[in-house]
């Protein structure tokens, strides 16, 4: 929004919701076919977020995975089996109820995150060489309000 709040784009023209739109699934599709190609896994989304919050949060059981990304236990179990028949997660019994168990990274899992970090990391390099130090502020800035307002439409 412009600062006089009309909305208007910087140079007084109407914003483009479709190029906004374009240029949004552009840049996903970049993404993702770069993660797809430091991954020979070939794991989705879904299963990558697994990996993610038990990196940052550490072991859990999949109720608690389930609760955290907001999606059904069924979908945590199915991918909690891809990814232990891929060797990245382990599971143990919580306990004496061996019903329940624990879930966390294995040391493969660890190196696969690793991998993915660097494939972040030369991503932000790549930026760095095309913006302005400037540039790079307001874009990490964008970015950060555009992911709260998308957040925003999560069930």
């Amino acid at each position: 929004m412009a600062a006089d709040g009309s909305g208007a784009a910087p140079g007084g023209r109407a914003p483009d919701v479709a190029e906004l739109e374009d240029a949004l699934s552009l840049l996903q599709c970049v993404l993702v076919a770069r993660r797809a190609a430091a991954s020979p896994e070939s794991i989705n989304w879904q299963q990558y977020d697994v990996l993610e919050l038990l990196r940052i949060q550490g072991a859990m059981t999949p109720s608690l995975l389930s609760e955290s990304l907001g999606v059904s236990r069924p979908t945590v179990s199915k991918s909690l089996r891809v990814l232990k028949d891929l060797g990245l997660v382990e599971q143990a019994a919580l306990g004496d109820d061996r019903r329940e168990q624990t879930t966390s990274l294995t040391h493969e899992g660890h190196l696969f995150l690793s991998r993915a970090a660097r494939g972040r990391r030369e991503n932000a390099r790549a930026v760095t060489g095309v913006l302005t130090a400037e540039e790079q502020a307001a874009f990490a800035a964008m970015c950060r309000r555009a992911a709260g307002a998308v957040k925003e439409l999560l069930p």
